[in-house]
C-alpha cells in the first residue's frame, strides 16, 4: 500500500470543516511538508472557516488565504488526490457513512471536542479553540514521528488507533 512512497495524502474529516479538520490540515502541513500533502473536508460543510480558527492559526504564524470549508464528496472523485490516511475529528463524522475512498487509505477516529458549539464569553470560546488545537497538534506530531515505511498494517492500524485516545502532551511516550 504505501511502501517506497515518498509522499503520503492524508485527509481530515469533520461534519462542518470549519475548525477541528481545518487546524489538522494546517498543523500537518507545517509539521511534515516533505512527507504530507494534507488536506480537510466536511459531511456537511459550513461554507467558512471559523473566525475564530483563523484568528488562532494567524496567530501560530499559519498561512490562511487558501483556506475553505469544503465538502468531503470533492475528494471521492475520479479526479481527487488517492489517500492513504483518512482521520475523522468529530464524532458525528464518525458516525456517518463516508464516501468509498479510492485506494483504500488506512483510517482511524481521532475524537476532538468541537470548540464552535462551546458556550460561554468570548475568552471561554478562544480557549476551547486554542486547546481542540493543541489537542491536534499533540496527536499529529506522534503521527509523523511513526516510521511508517517499516509498521506491517495491522500494527500502524494498532498505531493510528492508539493516537486517538491520546490526550495530553504528557500521553506522548505512552504511544
Amino acid at each position: 500500500m504505501m511502501t517506497g512512497q515518498s509522499r503520503y495524502n492524508v485527509l481530515f474529516l469533520c461534519t462542518g470543516n470549519s475548525a477541528r479538520s481545518i487546524m489538522a490540515e494546517c498543523i500537518l502541513k507545517r509539521l511534515d511538508a516533505e512527507r504530507f500533502d494534507a488536506f480537510s473536508a466536511g459531511s456537511r460543510p459550513k461554507g467558512a472557516v471559523h473566525p475564530y480558527a483563523v484568528d488562532l492559526l494567524k496567530h501560530q504564524n499559519y498561512p490562511t488565504d487558501q483556506l475553505r470549508s469544503k465538502d468531503w464528496d470533492e475528494f471521492a472523485g475520479a479526479d481527487a488526490p488517492v489517500m492513504d490516511f483518512v482521520f475523522t475529528v468529530c464524532d458525528d463524522a464518525a458516525k456517518e457513512v463516508c464516501p468509498v475512498w479510492p485506494g483504500q487509505p488506512m483510517s482511524a477516529h481521532w475524537p476532538v471536542i468541537d470548540p464552535a458549539a462551546i458556550e460561554g464569553n468570548e475568552a471561554e470560546k478562544r480557549f476551547a479553540f486554542a486547546e481542540a488545537f493543541r489537542m491536534i497538534h499533540t496527536r499529529l506530531s506522534i503521527f509523523v514521528s511513526l516510521p511508517i515505511r517499516s509498521l506491517d498494517k495491522l500494527t500502524l492500524k494498532k498505531r493510528l488507533d492508539d493516537i486517538g485516545q491520546t490526550a495530553a502532551s504528557s500521553e506522548l511516550s505512552g504511544v
